[in-house]
């Protein structure tokens, strides 16, 4: 479930509790959790409603000035005659914390175990790949180029852009990367490991 910035924000800060949503299906579980760009979020219950028993209380819990606008931008996610219609969603959100991987990247003060477990890791990447090992190379590459357009950095490794975002992002789930608006560089974690395995680079 996707949410925007300033909403993801608005539930780190309490001020949103809610979304709706148009679905055929419900599309999340109670009692999952997602990663945004505040930390994680949690889906505490979800109900299907009637748009026109949205109040204007739901709207602004929901990140909305008011009952109108919220059921006009529900509308557009209506598909087209005949194709049947979409159940609206109430879905209860709260916060569940930090991104735990924000604390990871920070975390630069490896053990001998530590950079084992990351080796292990990185290489259980390369050996899944369709495309050979990229780990270290994409890494050296960050390393090297930071804040770099991924289109360019994927260039310089003869690859396609969207496949080597896929895999920038499996870096940063190992707290070894981070992304900003144009491009992305080595967190100290990441660097505290390169400096201190022995995998090539290539």
């Amino acid at each position: 479930m996707l949410l925007p910035p300033k909403v993801a924000h608005g539930v780190a800060d309490g001020s949103v509790t809610l979304a709706f949503r148009r679905w055929r299906k419900q599309d999340v579980a109670v009692g999952s959790e997602f990663r945004t760009v505040s930390g994680v979020v949690r889906v505490d219950r979800v109900e299907v409603v009637d748009p026109a028993a949205i109040t204007d209380a739901d709207a602004i819990a929901a990140g909305w000035p008011d009952a109108d606008r919220l059921r006009t931008q529900l509308d557009k996610a209506q598909p087209d005659a005949g194709e049947g219609d979409l159940s609206t969603y109430r879905v209860a959100l709260s916060w569940a914390g930090p991104d735990p991987r924000v604390a990871l990247r920070e975390s630069a003060d490896l053990t001998d175990d530590d950079v084992a477990a990351i080796d292990a890791k990185l290489e259980r990447l390369d050996r899944a790949s369709s495309h050979g090992a990229w780990t270290m190379a994409t890494l050296d590459i960050i390393r090297r180029r930071p804040h770099t357009r991924a289109p360019d950095l994927a260039a310089e490794l003869g690859r396609e852009r969207d496949p080597f975002k896929i895999d920038v992002r499996k870096l940063k789930n190992l707290g070894l990367t981070r992304s900003f608006e144009v491009g992305y560089e080595v967190s100290p974690r990441g660097v505290a490991y390169l400096d201190r395995t022995t995998r090539p680079l290539v």
